[in-house]
């Protein structure tokens, strides 16, 4: 069973803090037409001109005065639109990016949720109240000919939105295909294709993310990584060969695909080894292996099939062979640093044309971003953040002089253990403990791995083209207690406490 439509949150602190900083933050600098324009941006809809007065008031309900800055604006939108909370929805309103008390799409594989102010305002007085007693109700976008007052979709929303996210810094290549999102009772499973796909983490995140996955094909060669995957995910990952051995014919059997992943191993390219071979010898030479299968896969200009990828890699690279990467994928990378999401610093570039690759990355309420956070009980960070954790031991010590150890115990100084890396990059905790496996290989396969919650972040997005899992029912209770934490922060109504918070 579907769960209800009508979720009425009740929020952390922590996240009334940072609503409060959405609705404060920025100043409007022009007029109308400058706030008419971004709106029509940042919220997909056709915002009739008769609406203006609504306009002004919604501005003035959610972004504080009229001096905005379009920056504030433009930043509020990219930070939320692809956050999405552990029941699979929406952190915030698809309107206004906002929004204490929102009602749920219930169209199956729509995540999208919108606020009592927004529908009160746009639609019409008691909108909100009237959609509750609907169930399941469904959206705006999924159903455009149901729009009423000024929430009438455009016709080209979901291509507009993607355009927005457009990665266009750096070298000048030609723009990505555009891919319109997928309506949500059209949208399939996806089928993926990891390259050097270590410990699952892709599987793993999609799962995550309630995505349904029909076909997840791995290649990797490391038999420990092998384990990992196939313990934890009870043999839903279809493994082959080395990525040297795969073939179009292969291609062909196994597909078609909807996203290509993989980031080839990085010993010969980062610098930190001062006997790397470099893009074109020893392993620097496997990202050829995924440029090869990339243009396999790519679909043809008349097919319309969404069809995504993306490849990683280290950024402490030479930058001529960064230089060769663009120019062999035809697009810039983004860099990201997974120590905004957790407790050690992972810097990454990531080329690839899953929309909105380019957004801020900003850690969820169930991100673990401090060390402490990820120690098991009785013991004491030393360190608030920790360096980039590698394969070798020794990147466990920190300080100028890379001698202290992050941890303490009883007064005794200690090195992280293994459940406590787990926690660091994002998995499970026990993840890697399979086969008997010894300390050093579980921080081996470890270091290889990505930081979950990067991945997450980039994944998001797909959820506006494939089919989610059927969320469980939710029921929410009235809670007096409730009403009274929500007082200060809603807009009127009533507050209901969500039994998953």
């Amino acid at each position: 069973m579907r769960r209800s439509s009508v979720h009425l949150l009740c929020i952390s602190q922590r996240q009334k803090s940072q609503i409060c900083t959405h609705q404060t933050k920025g100043q409007v600098s022009t007029g109308l037409m400058s706030i008419a324009r971004v709106l029509a941006q940042a919220s997909f809809f056709l915002l009739v001109w008769s609406c203006l007065p609504w306009l002004c008031q919604l501005l003035n309900l959610y972004m504080g005065s009229y001096n905005t800055d379009y920056s504030s604006l433009q930043d509020n939108f990219t930070e939320t639109l692809y956050r999405y909370d552990e029941d699979g929805y929406q952190s915030y309103c698809t309107v206004c990016c906002a929004g204490l008390e929102v009602i749920l799409c219930g169209n199956d594989s729509c995540c999208r949720s919108y606020c009592l102010d927004c529908l009160n305002i746009l639609v019409g007085p008691g909108t909100f109240d009237s959609l509750k007693e609907v169930d399941p109700w469904i959206c705006y976008l999924c159903e455009p000919h149901n729009a009423h007052g000024a929430l009438k979709p455009r016709l080209d929303w979901n291509i507009r939105v993607q355009e927005f996210f457009a990665n266009n810094s750096a070298f000048q290549f030609e723009p990505d295909r555009v891919y319109p999102s997928i309506p949500a009772n059209l949208r399939r499973p996806i089928n993926v294709l990891s390259l050097f796909d270590g410990i699952g983490t892709g599987y793993l995140v999609l799962k995550e993310l309630g995505l349904k996955v029909d076909k997840y094909v791995a290649s990797e060669i490391c038999s420990e990584s092998i384990s990992v995957s196939e313990i934890n995910h009870e043999g839903k990952i279809i493994h082959v060969d080395d990525v040297r051995l795969i073939t179009k014919e292969h291609i062909l059997k196994w597909g078609p695909f909807d996203l290509l992943i993989g980031g080839s191993p990085c010993n010969d390219l980062s610098i930190v080894n001062p006997a790397r071979k470099g893009l074109f010898e020893g392993t620097g030479r496997l990202f050829f292996e995924f440029y090869r299968l990339l243009h396999i896969m790519k679909p043809k200009e008349d097919d319309q099939r969404p069809f995504f990828w993306f490849f990683e890699n280290v950024v402490f690279m030479n930058n001529n062979h960064k230089v060769d990467i663009c120019r062999f994928l035809e697009c810039n990378p983004v860099l990201v640093d997974a120590v905004k999401v957790s407790p050690a610093h992972r810097a990454r570039y990531f080329w690839g044309n899953i929309p909105g690759m380019n957004r801020p990355i900003i850690a969820s309420q169930n991100d673990k971003v401090f060390l402490q956070d990820c120690l098991e009980r009785g013991r004491i960070a030393k360190f608030t953040k920790v360096r980039t954790i590698t394969t070798n031991s020794n990147s466990l010590k920190q300080g100028k002089d890379v001698r202290k150890l992050p941890v303490s115990e009883k007064g005794v100084d200690d090195n992280l253990w293994i459940t406590e890396l787990e926690k660091i990059f994002g998995f499970p905790k026990h993840y890697t403990d399979v086969k008997n496996m010894s300390r050093q290989q579980r921080q081996k396969v470890l270091g290889k791995s990505w930081s979950v919650p990067v991945i997450r972040h980039l994944f998001a997005p797909l959820k506006d083209y494939f089919a989610c899992e059927q969320l469980p029912p939710f029921l929410s209770q009235p809670s007096s207690s409730s009403a009274t934490a929500m007082g200060e922060g809603s807009m009127g109504g009533p507050s209901w406490c969500s039994p998953l918070e």
